[in-house]
């Protein structure tokens, strides 16, 4: 019987296989049909990832996990210190087919879709959204690493501030050079205390409202270097007579909400004081919307309301070389519950100076700390003394 074996195994030639991958093909289904299809298997070198006689693993790999990959792979995209849940696991064909695929490195979908396999809230959160950010709509791995990095969230740089500054260089330069920065920058969160990196449905990717994301901060009273700012959320609250701006919500109209070389960040300028010699600069942020010929023209039974007969109180308040009023003298920028915006009282110094107006069918008064009571009709107009 010894010697019937023996010669059987001396008739058997084990000659080395020309192509592995058309021998493992003989039993198992193709797998380098598709558009992509992973190097070894377009080589033919199955057992380059599969040990053809036995193995540890399953499917007879030579590796478990990523160490499999790694084999060929370089070990530094993993190296960060956030690691990707799946490369953490060794799950590198969560994303990746080993075999073939019909999308681009080797993922197992199209673009945001392959994070998507695992991120259904985020799937969930983006439908129907009015603000898609550029990089989320082109392919999340503008913004996160998908293997590791330093950052949190996988961030290629820090994501509250300098990873927006990748795309968005003339704010970077802006806030870099501007003398007032805002003071929503100077918090932990940056530039996401104001906006949503992913999607929304405000203009500018804004998390809420324009006036309801600045009444995130500004729902309490604030010291600055320009000092105190009022709780403006109560304030809108008590106050129903609101500025235009203010009534469409959009408190960037007149502020520049990174930043600006002007008091309290304003778009334009606007004096901080009380009295100011006239010059019509002083009324540039005014001017965005209003007409300059309001302060202008000393004339007039059409520009403005406020007037005696053809008198235009508002030229006779503004235009002094010395103790030109400013706008603030007589109104409140953001809200109060008198017409035209007009205030209760005027901070003068440490004295809050009653403005005392009283609105008439045809004009009306004022018995401010400035003067005597002074009348005004537009249709019959008063003789003050």
């Amino acid at each position: 019987m010894q010697s019937g074996i023996k010669s059987l195994r001396q008739g058997i030639k084990f000659a080395p296989i020309k192509n592995v991958g058309e021998q493992c093909y003989r039993c198992h289904d193709r797998v380098d049909t598709k558009k992509g299809v992973h190097k070894p298997v377009k080589e033919g070198n199955c057992s380059k990832c599969h040990d053809p006689h036995q193995s540890p693993y399953k499917y007879q790999l030579r590796g478990d996990g990523q160490n499999l990959c790694f084999m060929c792979h370089d070990k530094k995209i993993a190296a960060g210190k956030f690691v990707h849940g799946p490369v953490a696991v060794g799950g590198c064909s969560m994303c990746h087919n080993p075999h073939q695929t019909d999308f681009p490195k080797m993922l197992n979908a199209s673009g945001n879709d392959v994070c998507f396999i695992c991120h259904t809230d985020k799937a969930d959160a983006f439908k129907g959204k009015k603000f898609v950010h550029k990089p989320v709509g082109e392919k999340c791995v503008n913004c996160h690493s998908p293997h590791a990095g330093d950052y949190k969230f996988n961030f290629k740089t820090d994501g509250s501030q300098e990873l927006c500054f990748g795309c968005h260089k003339d704010k970077k330069e802006w806030i870099a050079n501007v003398k007032n920065r805002h003071g929503g920058l100077e918090t932990d969160k940056k530039c996401l205390a104001c906006h949503d990196p992913h999607v929304s449905d405000y203009v500018k990717q804004l998390v809420k409202q324009p006036v309801d994301t600045c009444n995130i901060c500004h729902d309490k009273p604030l010291d600055t270097q320009d000092g105190k700012i009022v709780d403006m959320k109560t304030y809108l609250a008590k106050n129903k007579e609101h500025h235009g701006p203010i009534k469409q919500k959009d408190c960037s109209a007149c502020h520049n909400t990174h930043g600006s070389d002007n008091f309290r960040i304003l778009r334009k300028y606007f004096p901080p004081v009380f009295y100011a010699p006239f010059d019509p600069k002083n009324y540039e942020l005014c001017f965005n919307c209003h007409e300059k010929t309001l302060v202008l023209d000393a004339k007039t039974t059409t520009l403005t309301g406020f007037r005696n007969g053809d008198q235009n109180l508002h030229f006779v308040h503004v235009n002094k070389a010395i103790k030109g009023r400013t706008c603030r003298a007589c109104h409140d920028a953001h809200a109060t519950n008198n017409p035209k915006h007009i205030r209760d009282a005027v901070p003068f110094g440490a004295w809050g100076l009653p403005v005392g107006f009283q609105k008439a069918a045809n004009g009306g008064l004022c018995l401010p700390g400035c003067h005597q009571k002074f009348d005004y009709n537009r249709i019959n107009p008063v003789k003050n003394r």
